[in-house]
């Protein structure tokens, strides 16, 4: 019988799609137990079958009044933590330098706890992580942390996109769970006409509040609602544009050839694990990162980059990728 493995990701869509490499890894010598948002549920049959998803919405993960202590969900959180209790779980493993992570890691009753200490509290750990370097992606945490468990993940330039049918079409998200990470509208629009007129096939997709925008612009717009609307477009995605946000991560998990548009993030921390990925640093800032707080009236970072500025690597990036598809498909007739 496996060892009992709980892990923590209790963050967005993209910081759980980071962690892939290590969730495959982990459930061929564990059984896996994941403690994620809700979507974590979408996700498993896709990129981690094998893994079992609890659903749980950390109330400190809100962007704001995350310490309004008297809204917290006492009730559900102390069925939680009975439930993990329950499991017997021979391991925990956070890749946050989070103490929340920690404590919760402890109050689930895991008997080895792994992660890396931030404000003594290696204090809960019995087995304290050495840190990855400070511009490492995000996804060498995982690797640090599969190590120590005896698994062997690849390093960041050595991850394998998965095969995927050629398609045609750029898919182009203009969304991010954040304001500040979201690229003007008119410059995705100004992106799309350029690409339309190269002959190129664009699908616009969008979160709900820019639904209406889009529309009165007369675009046919898709707005997902869930990971598994996501998914249905990724598979139809010869490339994807957008921000940097959780679709681009989902995109490059699912093998499509990644373009992000970084403002207030760095994208040594968070570039899609896609050997084409491709990424457009914004404006330089002093504050950067920021942690998503800006400083300023608005993220200049990422509102100052214009569609001129942007086209050429696009048009490059369209054309290399989009032709090697035509190219796959019409050699499979």
């Amino acid at each position: 019988m496996k060892p009992k493995l709980l892990v923590l990701e209790l963050w967005g869509l993209g910081d759980l799609v980071i962690a892939t490499p290590f969730l495959r890894a982990a459930s061929e010598k564990f059984t896996v137990t994941l403690l994620a948002k809700p979507f974590a549920q979408e996700l498993r049959p896709r990129l981690w079958p094998e893994v079992n998803a609890i659903p749980f919405t950390a109330p400190w993960t809100a962007f704001h009044g995350k310490y309004h202590f008297w809204r917290w969900p006492w009730l559900p959180m102390l069925r939680l933590r009975r439930q993990l209790k329950a499991e017997h779980f021979d391991c925990g493993v956070s890749a946050r330098w989070d103490p929340r992570d920690h404590l919760l890691l402890r109050l689930a009753g895991a008997c080895a706890r792994l992660g890396f200490d931030r404000l003594k509290s290696w204090r809960l750990l019995t087995q304290e992580l050495a840190r990855p370097d400070p511009l490492a992606h995000r996804y060498e945490s995982w690797r640090i942390a599969g190590h120590a468990l005896g698994l062997n993940l690849p390093a960041v330039g050595e991850i394998i996109a998965p095969p995927r049918q050629p398609a045609r079409v750029a898919l182009l998200h203009s969304g991010a769970r954040l304001p500040v990470r979201v690229w003007p509208l008119e410059n995705f629009q100004k992106i799309a006409a350029r690409l339309r007129q190269k002959n190129v096939t664009v699908q616009i997709a969008c979160d709900a509040g820019q639904l209406a925008w889009w529309q009165n612009r007369g675009e046919n717009v898709i707005c997902p609602r869930s990971v598994t609307e996501l998914f249905a477009l990724m598979d139809q995605a010869g490339v994807f544009i957008g921000n940097d946000s959780g679709p681009g991560h989902l995109a490059a998990a699912c093998g499509v050839p990644t373009f992000t548009l970084f403002g207030p993030q760095l994208a040594e921390w968070f570039a899609p694990l896609h050997p084409a990925a491709e990424i457009f640093e914004g404006r330089a800032c002093p504050y950067k990162p920021c942690a998503d707080y800006c400083r300023f009236a608005t993220p200049f970072c990422l509102w100052d980059v214009t569609a001129d500025e942007v086209w050429p690597r696009v048009e490059v990036f369209a054309e290399r990728h989009l032709a090697a598809s035509r190219v796959a498909a019409d050699g499979s007739r």
